[in-house]
């Protein structure tokens, strides 16, 4: 249902309290109490049969008695009741409630929801804290305390959470925009707060803690949606998880369950802290530091001031711990400081002013610090002296500063001599943390999150021969094995399957009986390996299964014969189905990789990459996916691997072909994508050396799915489906299919050929450029919320002109959307237009869009008459009288 009627919720002009009490230390006291002293400025109307007044206001007996139809209400009552209140406000018109009631159980749930459903009515809870919007004075809450007025959202399934995340915020003057306890998310979950408040323009940053996820497609979406606009942090709950988990595969038993979560806001571009502690800190961070862009990278590099050696030290070593770089003072800063302090300084980072300093020292260090153009940041950091007081140095700090506090973190190191300049500091906006550790910590998050956002925008190189499986033998495979009863694929129909996706494979041969091995090895040039073929057995090895390096045809025979008296006396429960034998690959220098799937109960498939063998477990090297995957997702992944470092070249061997490895990953991502039927897959080992990648070993397990297609997927894949081949009116032929992130060069280029009639037309205003963040946020998008349509010439791999694109962007309840067209000039006129056009509106009917709306220049007769032709009723602006506006419900 995603954000519908919200505004009742985060919004609200009246509030009714049901549950409202009298009785002290009660909930619906507590809940009376809060609303009526947080400042609300409608009505607050409180519900019981048991009092005709409370709080010098009338109470009212039941929802039918109320004066007015409350756009949100307050339940706090016993739950038996909960489902009836709900149905009671639902028939009265309300659009929200906030169940604080906890003990609903799973037939009074779907008792209150089926009351909802009718009428739209939103719900938050049940078993929550409430709702707080402090810009309003809505506090529907049952805190001890009222948080401060800001512009930073917390969202979290704890209420325990909420309240100290408000202590804590108001003992440092950090303001709050909105406090969400969602509790059970019997209705409104992650997913539908990220949506609302990531469109918030009033919310700067949005924290998160995270027990579990319920939607994890919706959650996907709107956290990507939202961490393009603006901060996302979250802290997820339970790292570890509480029992292993029971997989045949090496993926399944390393990709657990919080790897993949840690897996998903990497994706999504959020940050991840791992502690409450942690997130506080992001919040002072978010809150307070603001970074000039730089134009190459995101700076890392930090400069520290401190007038004790020791916290100086603590703080650099907690630079290098956390990945930072120290800066190196520039000859001007050096020759500033030389100036301002004694000849003891330490003459380089940390810039120690010596215990002895005054406010002067404090204050000449920091602007110099502050002018270096090498540090990104200043880290200034104090301890209690009998020279100067932590208030003194604070207050030199903060008059130093000025107007460039947002580059500056602090750590006054004491308890209650540092309390009055810590307290100074947190009036003065500058961001103070307990530790140097925590300052250093926190800039770094800020780093990551940079780096995160940055990542979102790239632009993947087009890959030149496009990632798709021979889907005919690739089913038929797994379809084989479903109709036999079959739940691992054998060795030779894995690598059949790994094969048809392009995944490079030793050749494997099957053999019935040792007999038949031998004359196998006989037609094969050089060693062999031998390994035995069971529908029982996944790993072979344990079994003493595999024999490796055999020179000869005799040796194979009689490798054969021992591995079945091995196999019997250790498995004899399994059936055997005969042996499998390959050439041995004689690739001295490559590297053992594992490269597989795992089935997620939350995110669906999930690509793992890392360090393979026979001891892959014990390694733990591994990093998570999600598909779909491209070059830089896939190289990003790697890259999180300790054995990606020993890859690299070093001591005259050359290194690993890192993009065979990402190319591999990508096509079994592929694979994820397209057989929903593939519950597991592992690639043990992958060997990858500089002449590529070849897979020596596989296994596959399959399973009818629980979820059909790309419905099992947390992140919605290229809808290839949607292409198809269109010609204009002249009998040109032209590829039509949706936007792909590898397009922006293309759409960047195709800018160029626009007229400056055509700019002003789509954009309305000149553009001299399309600039890289503009371009990639057109080219990569949420297929799930967004579409874009391009009419290509045939190219190679990515590189094809693109001469137009039709574009539809639907609101996050899919009930409007709106649409955006433009063709280049060179082939305007030919009915290109047209094409697009209706495309974008039969993909609007498919997602069950109820209106598609555009604006058009007054001016641009083409393009409205066009929309005439299409059914569009056009109508004046609303926003702008130099604009109409065309509507249509498809």
């Amino acid at each position: 249902m995603s954000i519908r009627n919200f505004q009742y919720l985060l919004r609200p002009q009246s509030v009714a309290v049901i549950g409202a009490s009298a009785r002290p230390g009660s909930v619906g006291r507590v809940l009376m109490r809060n609303m009526l002293a947080a400042g609300f400025k409608g009505p607050v109307l409180p519900v019981n049969p048991r009092h005709a007044e409370l709080d010098g206001r009338r109470c009212f007996p039941d929802v039918a008695a109320l004066p007015v139809t409350p756009d949100l209400a307050v339940i706090a009552t016993p739950p038996a009741a909960v489902p009836g209140i709900v149905a009671a406000l639902g028939a009265r018109g309300t659009k929200a409630a906030v169940v604080i009631t906890a003990g609903i159980d799973k037939t009074l749930r779907a008792a209150m929801l089926a009351a909802a459903g009718p009428h739209l009515l939103r719900i938050v809870g049940p078993n929550c804290l409430g709702v707080a919007v402090p810009r309003i004075g809505l506090d529907a809450t049952f805190s001890h305390a009222a948080p401060l007025n800001g512009d930073l959202a917390f969202v979290t399934q704890s209420g325990a959470v909420m309240t100290a995340v408000i202590d804590w915020t108001r003992a440092r003057g950090i303001g709050l925009s909105h406090l969400v306890s969602l509790g059970d998310m019997a209705d409104a979950d992650f997913g539908d707060l990220l949506d609302y408040l990531g469109g918030d323009p009033q919310v700067r940053a949005i924290l998160l803690y995270i027990e579990a996820v319920t939607n994890a497609r919706k959650f996907m979406s709107a956290a990507r949606a939202a961490a393009r606009l603006k901060p996302v942090v979250v802290v997820k709950a339970g790292r570890q998880e509480a029992g292993a988990r029971a997989a045949a595969s090496h993926t399944g038993a390393l990709a657990g369950l919080d790897a993949v979560y840690d897996a998903a806001f990497r994706r999504a571009g959020m940050l991840r802290v791992t502690e409450l502690g942690e997130l506080f800190d992001a919040a002072e961070t978010l809150a307070l530091l603001r970074f000039p862009p730089r134009d190459s990278e995101v700076g890392d590099r930090i400069l520290i001031v401190t007038n004790g050696g020791g916290l100086g030290v603590m703080a650099a070593d907690a630079v290098a711990a956390c990945g930072g770089r120290l800066a190196e003072p520039a000859p001007a800063t050096v020759a500033r400081l030389n100036a301002a302090l004694p000849p003891t300084w330490s003459h380089g980072n940390p810039i120690d002013i010596i215990g002895d300093a005054d406010a002067e020292r404090y204050r000449a260090a920091m602007e110099a610090a502050l002018d270096d153009p090498g540090a990104d940041a200043v880290l200034v950091l104090n301890c209690p002296t009998a020279m100067l007081t932590p208030e003194q140095a604070a207050r030199a700090v903060v008059g130093a500063v000025a107007d460039r506090r947002g580059r500056v973190l602090a750590s006054w190191a004491g308890g209650e001599a540092a309390a009055a300049g810590r307290a100074l500091l947190i009036r003065a906006r500058i961001a103070q943390y307990d530790t140097p550790g925590a300052a250093v910590a926190a800039f770094m998050q800020s780093v990551q999150h940079r780096r995160n956002r940055e990542a979102l925008l790239q632009t993947p190189p087009a890959i030149a021969a496009e990632i798709k499986g021979d889907m005919a033998v690739a089913r038929m495979i797994v379809e084989a094995a479903l109709n036999a009863g079959q739940e691992w694929l054998g060795e030779a129909e894995a690598k059949a399957l790994l094969a048809a996706y392009g995944v490079p494979v030793v050749a494997t041969y099957v053999a019935d009986t040792p007999g038949r091995v031998a004359e196998l090895a006989a037609g094969i040039k050089g060693p062999v390996a031998v390994k035995i073929r069971s529908p029982d057995i996944t790993h072979k090895t344990d079994v003493g299964g595999v024999a490796l390096d055999i020179a000869t045809p005799a040796a194979a025979r009689e490798a054969a014969e021992r591995m079945l008296v091995a196999v019997e006396a250790k498995r004899p429960d399994a059936r055997l189905a005969g042996f499998t034998v390959q050439r041995m690959e004689s690739r001295p220098r490559a590297h053992e990789l594992i490269v597989g799937i795992v089935a997620d109960r939350q995110f669906g498939p999930v690509v793992l990459v890392g360090q393979g063998g026979t001891a892959v477990e014990l390694a733990d090297d591994k990093a998570l996916a999600l598909p779909p995957l491209n070059l830089l997702l896939a190289r990003e992944a790697l890259s999180r691997t300790r054995i990606s470092r020993l890859m690299q070249p070093h001591r005259g061997r050359p290194g690993a072909d890192l993009d065979a490895v990402a190319l591999a990953m990508i096509r079994v991502a592929q694979i994820a994508i397209d057989l929903p039927e593939v519950a597991e897959l592992d690639i043990n080992p992958l060997l990858a050396d500089a002449e590529g990648v070849v897979a020596l070993d596989a296994r596959v397990r399959v399973a009818r799915p629980a979820l059909p297609g790309s419905a099992r997927l947390a992140i919605s894949p290229y809808p290839a489906e949607l292409e198809e081949d269109v010609a204009d009116r002249d009998g040109r032929r032209f590829r039509l299919r949706p936007i792909r992130p590898e397009d922006e060069p293309a759409l960047r280029q195709g800018f160029t050929k626009l007229s400056a009639h055509d700019v002003r037309m789509r954009f309305f205003a000149p553009l001299r450029t399309l600039d890289h963040p503009m371009a990639a946020r057109l080219t990569q998008i949420d297929y799930d919320r967004e579409m874009a349509f391009v009419l290509e010439a045939p190219g190679d791999g990515g590189k094809a002109e693109l001469f137009g694109v039709g574009r539809l962007m639907a609101d996050p309840d899919n009930a409007r959307a709106e649409f955006a067209l433009v063709v280049r000039s060179d082939v305007a006129g030919k009915g290109l237009g047209s094409i697009l056009l209706d495309r974008v509106l039969r993909h609007a009917r498919r997602r069950g869009v109820g209106e598609v709306w555009g604006d058009v220049l007054a001016e641009n007769a083409a393009m409205l008459d066009l929309c005439r032709r299409l059914g569009f009723a056009v109508t004046p602006s609303p926003e702008d009288p130099a604009t109409v506006r065309a509507t249509i419900r498809p």
